[in-house]
């Protein structure tokens, strides 16, 4: 709240968000007043928490600031799930108040929810009140702000705790106040329920920049909106950006000359995809921004300027830098650690540790992941190079243990990405009795291509070993709804059809 506040002093009468679909907006002004009046519907519902189940709108920055002021934390559920996980969900953050579109309204009047309003209502009751102004909020830095589930692909989803001190210490630390002119526009793309979906909302609040919401992204809606727009900046996750690319794919300029700036992050972004992009966009800036849900969105960045020289590097090594995620924000620290806990020099591999004030590392049930020293494992694994350069590597539970020589899924996929024929790809390691794992892979393929053409061409820039034992063809690959890529369904579905071949 202290954040939109400064915002109101200093250009409240600034759009602040706009509905693209709904051709809805609202200033800065106009969102301070839509707090304060659904803050007083929040506080009267004897709820503990404010959930929202919807696509970005403007109820979303109307809900995150309103739960704020109430006290309450904010609690977005990705709309993807089905009725049965939303209902799990909801019941884990029970007495809720729920915000959720026309769609979904009627299948929760249940015992856990205590109000609910459908998005209409909710916008109606906050945009339409009196706005005299509700009680004071709480300047507590160790109130919960956000409880996040996070998106894991086994298991039942964990609610990461991230409190006030936390998002606003992300950004303070990244996003400079009023910086941004009255013809600056973002695109916010990325799900409402996705940290980076808060952080998009905060950062363009601090700024003050206009924000046009995209509820639902297709390449083709991205790229009309952006033009109609002419949005300067936007961040996208990396399958968004290679869908993008793909799109533009026939067209030799992107013809956006007021996309000053794109950033991307959320997974692993392929050479490929980001050369082509900087060919497509050459007057953009582009900044790789690493993070995640516990450690309240970015924790690195690839700069613009990191990008040009890598870009034009005729060095491999430094070629190569295009593909890292970049170098600590100020006041963050990075270490490498191997499976012992102990700390791992330039080049070698092991697991992400980060420490910072923004670090949460806390779940709610179960309590924070630190160590005494606040040190939070991220499970990322990866690796810094002689500058202090971070390289992902995939999830540490990923690498492949091939006759006790460890080796990443994801240099693989990098030399297979090179190949022209060669769309998407998997590489996995599955159960084998002689070497403990194999090395096998999926590929999406733009041409025709032959599975020996393409060992061949890991054989010829890569160790024997590490070549694919087995390739398959699909169509596409599974991708969770924030672009992350669902390996262990790659390779429960290797597995299954490897043991009915043999």
């Amino acid at each position: 709240m202290m954040l939109l506040e400064m915002a109101v002093a200093g250009y409240g009468d600034r759009v602040a968000f706009v509905d693209a679909e709904a051709q809805q907006s609202i200033t800065y002004q106009g969102l301070f007043d839509a707090a304060s009046n659904a803050a007083n519907d929040l506080r009267t519902s004897e709820a503990s928490r404010f959930a929202i189940l919807d696509v970005s709108n403007l109820a979303i920055p109307i809900g995150l600031f309103a739960s704020s002021w109430a006290g309450m934390p904010y609690v977005p559920i990705s709309y993807r799930l089905t009725d049965d996980e939303i209902d799990g969900l909801v019941e884990r953050v029970k007495p809720a108040y729920l915000v959720t579109d026309e769609d979904h309204i009627e299948h929760f009047h249940t015992e856990s929810i205590v109000r609910w309003h459908s998005r209409s209502e909710f916008l109606d009751l906050a945009r339409n009140g009196s706005a005299n102004g509700a009680e004071p909020w709480s300047m507590d830095g160790d109130d919960t702000a956000a409880l996040l589930f996070t998106s894991g692909t086994t298991g039942a989803p964990k609610a990461a705790v991230l409190r006030q001190r936390h998002l606003v210490s992300y950004i303070l630390g990244s996003v400079d106040f009023m910086s941004a002119d009255t013809s600056e526009t973002a695109l916010i793309c990325v799900p409402p329920y996705h940290v980076a979906g808060i952080a998009a909302v905060l950062s363009s609040v601090y700024s003050g920049r206009r924000a046009v919401q995209l509820a639902n992204f297709t390449p083709q809606a991205w790229i009309e909106l952006a033009r109609a727009e002419e949005v300067t900046t936007a961040f996208v996750v990396p399958t968004m950006l290679r869908r993008i690319v793909e799109e533009l794919e026939h067209e030799h300029h992107a013809q956006m000359p007021h996309l000053q700036s794109l950033s991307y992050g959320g997974g692993k972004m392929p050479l490929p995809v980001i050369e082509r992009a900087m060919t497509l966009f050459p007057d953009t800036d582009f900044t790789n921004a690493y993070g995640l849900t516990e450690t309240s969105s970015t924790i690195t960045v690839l700069g613009p300027d990191d990008h040009r020289r890598a870009a034009a590097s005729e060095d491999r090594a430094g070629r190569r830098r295009l593909a890292s995620v970049g170098v600590p924000l100020p006041g963050i620290q990075i270490e490498i650690r191997d499976d012992e806990g102990h700390v791992l020099g330039p080049h070698e591999h092991g697991e992400i540790y980060v420490r910072g004030e923004q670090v949460s590392g806390e779940y709610e049930g179960i309590g924070r992941l630190t160590d005494d020293e606040g040190w939070f494992p991220t499970r990322d694994g990866g690796f810094l190079d002689d500058e202090g350069y971070l390289f992902l590597e995939g999830r540490a539970d990923d690498v492949i243990v091939r006759g006790g020589e460890n080796m990443s899924p994801g240099e693989i996929e990098d030399v297979m990405l090179t190949h022209n024929a060669v769309g998407d790809v998997a590489i996995v390691g599955v159960p084998d009795e002689e070497w403990g794992e194999a090395v096998v892979g999926v590929v999406v393929l733009k041409h025709d291509a032959t599975v020996e053409s393409l060992q061949q061409w890991v054989r010829d820039r890569m160790r024997s070993s590490r070549v694919p034992e087995r390739l398959e063809f699909w169509d596409e690959l599974p991708y969770n709804e924030t672009g992350k890529l669902l390996r262990r369904e790659v390779r429960a579905r290797l597995t299954e059809s490897m043991a009915g071949n043999a």
